[in-house]
């Protein structure tokens, strides 16, 4: 087998959501930058992989994007080293848009619909909006939330996820 089919055999064999580097591959399976490289260019290609602003190369699903394969609540969660504090039973819903919340409640509800994600920060208001919209929310800055909102979110099956931070792929 060549060492591009063992590279792709690699990336294959990566749980889905679990984020890549050319330098991670490289070093790991004992290759060349380059080698590597082209191997994640091939694996993008057939869909193995995604680059996702902001976050980097993850692994994804290589079959078609339909309601059975879409982006979900969980996969966010791994990508982005999150915590659910509410709204479990609502994980492998599909994610369909990303929503953020800089703006007055007033202005919100226009945006926010159903299998969305509210990305806030600790505006409870804006949380309790987002749930009883059909929305599930993103709370940045590590912050927690109320136990009420936390109820809502498991009334409603919509996760209700925190994260300090988003680490980017290539700083270790």
């Amino acid at each position: 087998m060549q060492k591009s089919e063992k590279l792709l055999h690699y990336i294959e064999s990566l749980d889905v959501g679990t984020r890549i580097s050319v330098r991670q591959i490289a070093t790991s399976q004992k290759v060349s930058a380059g080698t590597a490289y082209r191997a994640v260019k091939t694996a993008q290609t057939r869909g193995l992989v995604a680059t996702i602003d902001r976050v980097g190369t993850v692994r994804t699903d290589p079959r078609p994007r339909s309601t059975s394969a879409q982006l979900t609540f969980a996969d966010l969660v791994r990508v982005i080293d999150g915590r659910v504090l509410g709204g479990s039973e609502g994980l492998d819903k599909p994610l369909d848009k990303f929503v953020i919340g800089a703006m007055k409640t007033s202005a919100m509800g226009h945006y926010i619909s159903r299998n969305s994600l509210l990305i806030v920060g600790n505006r409870e208001d804006a949380q309790a909006l987002a749930l009883e919209s059909g929305a599930a929310v993103l709370i940045t800055g590590g912050f927690d939330t109320t136990s009420a909102v936390m109820s809502l979110a498991n009334r409603s099956a919509l996760p209700i996820i925190t994260t300090s931070t988003i680490r980017s792929p290539w700083r270790r």
